[in-house]
């Protein structure tokens, strides 16, 4: 029964990650590890005498501590990947802020510029024509 519930449990996983990639929840490049997660996990389930070869070729005395190691080692390397994600995303950012900030001030000469040769400046958004907000 133990082993079915493991069979089943990775399953699911890797359904769940697949589905998720295929809805575009999740992108392929963040499966990578879950996807390693799961398909350790099916053959653990799967092959149980795996994972007592395994910790025995490593010098672990309880397979289940290797068990623990791998999966914090995931996590870990899940972790590394968003954090990596998440400074690339501030960056660009970051980037865009700019970008609009200058692209606004230029937006805002232009029309100073169209003003003082049309006669009259143009009212800008959220001002009066005395240029105090409203």
């Amino acid at each position: 029964m133990t082993y079915a519930f493991g069979i089943v449990a990775a399953v699911l996983a890797l359904v769940a990650i697949v589905e998720l990639m295929r809805r575009g929840t999740l992108r392929e490049r963040h499966a990578v590890w879950w996807f390693v997660g799961g398909l350790l996990a099916l053959v653990i389930a799967v092959f149980p005498q795996t994972l007592t070869w395994a910790s025995r070729a490593v010098g672990v005395a309880l397979p289940v501590n290797l068990v623990f190691f791998v999966t914090i080692g995931l996590l870990f390397l899940v972790s590394l990947q968003y954090g990596a994600e998440l400074t690339r995303i501030e960056e660009k950012m970051r980037t865009l802020a700019e970008t609009a900030a200058f692209q606004q001030n230029r937006i805002e000469l232009l029309e100073d510029r169209v003003g003082e040769l049309t006669g009259g400046s143009p009212p800008r958004e959220g001002r009066d024509d005395s240029g105090a907000e409203r």
